[in-house]
């Protein structure tokens, strides 16, 4: 059985005891949370919700919360002296899949 879910622009299939970074959600660890953004669920036979299935909920539990690698951005124009450089760390939360409920 497995589901894909969206968070954050993005979306990811996950199936149970699966761990995964999402974006920051500012949860304390241990606690619950209940995921409804599901756009398709598969348990024997595929859902596709449009754009959500209904009654669909994932259930995850947060393990921690940090800061990820430095992603570097450098952009170069060659022969017009020109570049920029810029860098970010991507906060996340990362979370234990429990329970898929179709």
């Amino acid at each position: 059985m497995y589901a894909i879910i969206k968070n954050g622009g993005k979306q990811y299939k996950v199936q149970e005891g699966d761990v995964l970074s999402l974006d920051k959600l500012s949860l304390d660890t241990g606690a619950t949370v209940e995921i409804k953004e599901v756009l398709a669920v598969n348990a024997g036979e595929l859902k596709i919700g449009t754009p959500f299935v209904e009654g669909a909920v994932v259930t995850a539990e947060v393990i921690a919360e940090g800061r990820d690698k430095k992603v570097v951005i450098f952009k170069k124009r060659r022969r017009k002296d020109s570049k920029v450089k810029r860098g970010f760390r991507r906060d996340y939360t990362r979370v234990k899949i429990t329970k898929i409920a179709a």
